[in-house]
């Protein structure tokens, strides 16, 4: 891939073609499936090493101490450092300088993500990730839908717990290539640490083929 993530290379492409191809089958067997439940993870994360990824902000935040964007964009930086990230700053530079884009990195429809498993999704989601993945060239759109902090359903009456509801998108097609509930450990809410292990635990999943 050259510097502007125009061009994948081939062994880049064909790890990300059979990622897909595995969620897709995954995805057309049995009917339909119950509302997504903390620690449940639809698909698995193709690999992303060579890719260029578009990192939106938090749509959706609900009782979480800290700022959730700047750990995740940290974290994710560090952890995936073979991954081209493209992050809030320059995707909104972009538009600012293209006022005839009608697209937004906040606030955007995300709502059916929490009600039911989205498989792919429709307008006017779908119309605002292509425009601005396009404009940046990005090969895939990392949606963080909600940071919220959560009851501990491990253990009931146990220390609520930050989660995180994220979904990685193909922005060609809207395809949901993966969907992942991320709980992180038992701290108080104004601890530090309840945000960043949660954040910490969503970086293992995503690149499950990073050794620590």
């Amino acid at each position: 891939m050259n510097r502007h993530g125009c061009v994948w290379g081939r062994s880049a492409s064909l790890r990300w073609a059979a990622m897909v191809g595995l969620w897709l089958g995954l995805a057309a067997c049995g009917g339909p499936r119950p509302v997504p439940q903390p620690g449940d993870n639809r698909g698995i994360p193709p690999d992303l090493r060579g890719s260029r990824v578009m990192l939106l902000p938090v749509q959706l935040v609900s009782g979480v101490e800290g700022d959730p964007n700047a750990e995740l964009a940290f974290t994710l930086r560090e952890r995936g450092r073979e991954v081209e990230w493209i992050f809030e700053a320059e995707v909104e530079e972009i538009l600012r300088r293209s006022p005839a884009i009608q697209a937004r990195t906040r606030g955007l429809p995300v709502g059916l993500f929490l009600q039911a498993e989205v498989e792919r999704v429709g307008d006017p989601l779908y119309g605002e990730l292509r425009r601005m993945a396009t404009l940046v060239n990005a090969q895939a759109i990392l949606l963080p839908i909600l940071a919220s902090f959560e009851p501990n359903q491990a253990i009931p009456g146990g220390t609520p717990r930050v989660r995180f509801t994220v979904a990685l998108i193909e922005p060609r097609t809207g395809r949901v290539l993966w969907f992942g509930i991320e709980e992180g450990g038992d701290f108080v809410p104004t601890d530090p640490r309840g945000l960043a292990s949660a954040v910490d635990r969503l970086a293992q999943t995503l690149f499950w083929y990073v050794r620590r």
